[in-house]
């Protein structure tokens, strides 16, 4: 208990705290006009009160992760508690709020183009395929899943391929319709309910009496079952991406930028919806450890229970919270990723629409951007689900690598305290390239499978390589941008 207490104390004070100051970094400016008020258009460009904004934000960026992905990471061992509130505090919420801030200050540029401004046009044409494609993903492993999942639940004749027309029916609606007809209505009613449900389950925790297991008084050693196979690091920090830190963050940031009424409230939005994920991601880690009994009890339920991860979900909601819990357990394994793979679609035409210099005002050109998106994503559904996701979380945090290099060129050139940034740049540098270079797990193999000791020396000789060359840039950075504030 004494652990999880830590890390929930870390997370709550690191908002106020670290917030602040990363806040100051940057610099808000409350009277600058917002994207929405300087460009408003009543598709993407639409103010929207910041209690909407802000649930939107956490469930975008939120779906099942922090659920899933904490349940997964957890199973590490309790260095698990500790990657997700100091990663979150100084790692992904820094990453959420700058890269939101500066498409504040950019007319609610998407984030290849924010990339750009900074690394380079070649930078922004790879950031752009390499974005769109995560997103796609993003769409295709979001309409297979919780298609499966509806089927189970549902008569025979309603089969995986009905819902998975529906959820793609769903997915375009959402895609072409203004922010605020769709998503600016449900949105707020499944993000309150996936932070109602998290309190139920802390509450629980808090005082039911149950133990939480940690086993802090044996170390912070890995307590997989095959340590070699899947060692603390790099394993574990991709593992925990939501709940922790995720490049899909900056790619929904731009949308919420877009409809947010004043710069003053972007720490609370951005950097608080992350911290907000962050504690759902330590209550589920916490939950699944005093459910299950062990770290190693946690693999074996999810090993042995049709449905894995989804199952144990489901027991703890149900056991713990009863009838309620139950529908909560719903919400989060099948409303949850939906709601997650339609901002995605959205985001995806954002950015080609932004790319190509495509207006969106009418939705016959929203159509036009947007049926590609639909091709792939339908092409990509044919691939093994295990496969996708294999792929997918390494992608998700190099996408995190291009983005907070980005950021930190961002502040150097501003001449602001760019070590913020920096720091998380060069871990995740060597997280990204350790796994790629080791990653035994799986068939086929999502890495090259070289030995750990070899990958991690490589990957510290990657990130050195690219702080090498920051610190070149910096000593002959640009001078004309040093008084820019945008």
């Amino acid at each position: 208990m004494a652990l999880f207490l830590l890390s929930l104390s870390i997370l709550i004070g690191g908002y106020f705290l670290y917030g602040f100051f990363v806040e100051r970094v940057f610099g808000i400016d409350p009277a600058r006009l917002t994207p929405s008020a300087a460009h408003p258009d009543g598709v993407d460009y639409v103010p929207l009160p910041t209690w909407k904004v802000f649930l939107i934000q956490f469930l975008n960026i939120a779906g099942i992760g922090p659920i899933f992905g904490a349940i997964m990471g957890v199973m590490y061992g309790p260095a698990a508690f500790l990657w997700i509130s100091i990663g979150t505090i100084f790692g992904g919420a820094v990453h959420d709020f700058i890269s939101a801030a500066i498409s504040l200050r950019n007319d609610g540029k998407s984030l290849p183009q924010i990339v750009g401004m900074e690394l380079g046009r070649s930078v922004r044409s790879v950031m752009g395929v390499f974005t769109v494609f995560l997103l796609i993903m993003v769409v295709a492993v979001f309409v297979t899943t919780p298609a499966g999942l509806l089927a189970s639940l549902t008569p025979e004749h309603l089969s995986p391929a009905f819902w998975t027309i529906v959820i793609f029916a769903y997915y375009i609606l959402a895609t072409l319709l203004p922010i605020d007809k769709l998503i600016g209505r449900l949105y707020p009613v499944f993000g309150l309910a996936l932070l109602v449900m998290a309190a139920g389950i802390l509450g629980y925790l808090l005082f039911s009496g149950i133990e939480i297991p940690t086993g802090i008084s044996e170390g912070f050693a890995n307590r997989n079952a095959d340590p070699s196979a899947a060692p603390l690091f790099p394993m574990m920090f991709v593992s925990i991406a939501c709940g922790a830190i995720s490049g899909f963050h900056a790619t929904q940031s731009p949308m919420m930028a877009r409809c947010l009424k004043n710069e003053k409230m972007a720490r609370p939005v951005f950097y608080g919806a992350m911290v907000a994920e962050g504690i759902v991601a330590l209550i589920w880690a916490a939950a699944a450890i005093a459910f299950c009994g062990s770290y190693r009890e946690i693999a074996q339920y999810v090993a042995t229970h049709e449905g894995g991860t989804g199952a144990l979900v489901n027991a703890i909601c149900n056991n713990w919270l009863g009838v309620v819990g139950g529908l909560f357990a719903i919400l989060g394994v099948i409303a949850a990723p939906i709601t997650t793979g339609d901002t995605a679609m959205r985001s995806a035409r954002l950015i080609i629409a932004d790319t190509f210099s495509i207006k969106q005002s009418t939705i016959s050109r929203r159509l036009l951007v947007t049926l590609p998106v639909i091709a792939v994503s339908f092409l990509l559904m044919q691939i093994d689900f295990t496969v996708l996701w294999r792929y997918f979380a390494w992608s998700n945090q190099t996408l995190s690598v291009f983005t907070l290099w980005a950021v930190t060129v961002y502040l150097a050139r501003r001449r602001k305290f760019f070590y913020i940034t920096l720091v998380p740049a060069l871990l995740m540098t060597m997280v990204c390239t350790s796994y790629i270079l080791f990653a035994p797990l799986g068939q086929p193999k999502p890495g090259i499978g070289l030995p750990l000791d070899t990958a991690i020396i490589l990957a510290a000789l990657v990130a050195t390589a690219f702080l090498a060359l920051f610190t070149r840039w910096l000593r002959r950075r640009p001078v004309q941008a040093l008084n820019q504030q945008q």
